[in-house]
């Protein structure tokens, strides 16, 4: 997918906060330690530094949800993370994102610790950050 490809999908998928634009995602897809994995209507997208794997951002359009798409992209993440000698991934995920939190805890991801106020919501005021991480096997 190109960096315009998943600012419009991230637009369609971020209702709980404010989405990456395509210049974010360009300059995050420059970086040599970046992983993308991404099927029509989803995707995965992260670093891999050292032995840790970090989702920076992770969406799937809404008229596809449910489908297996988003758990499949992240599987993938995760097996091509672990390929790049990655140990454990780590995502943050807002606090107000109840559907996204139980989907990482689905798949085994453990909530390790919280950033208070971290993210602006598009209405006005702040959410906690939540910091969750798994052990690749």
């Amino acid at each position: 997918m190109t960096a315009a490809e998943l600012a419009a999908l991230s637009a369609r998928a971020y209702r709980h906060m404010h989405p990456w634009s395509e210049a974010n995602f360009a300059e995050t897809l420059a970086q040599p330690a970046t992983l993308l994995v991404s099927v029509e209507g989803a995707f995965a997208l992260g670093r891999v530094i050292c032995d840790e794997a970090e989702i920076l951002a992770l969406a799937t359009d809404p008229a596809r949800q449910r489908a297996g798409r988003g758990a499949g992209v992240l599987a993938r993440f995760e097996i091509q993370a672990k390929t790049r000698g990655a140990a454990r991934v780590l995502l943050e995920v807002a606090a107000a994102n109840t559907p996204a939190r139980a989907f990482y805890a689905a798949r085994g991801y453990a909530e390790v610790a919280r950033r208070k106020n971290y993210y602006a919501k598009p209405g006005g005021g702040r959410d906690d950050a939540l910091l969750m991480t798994k052990a690749l096997a």
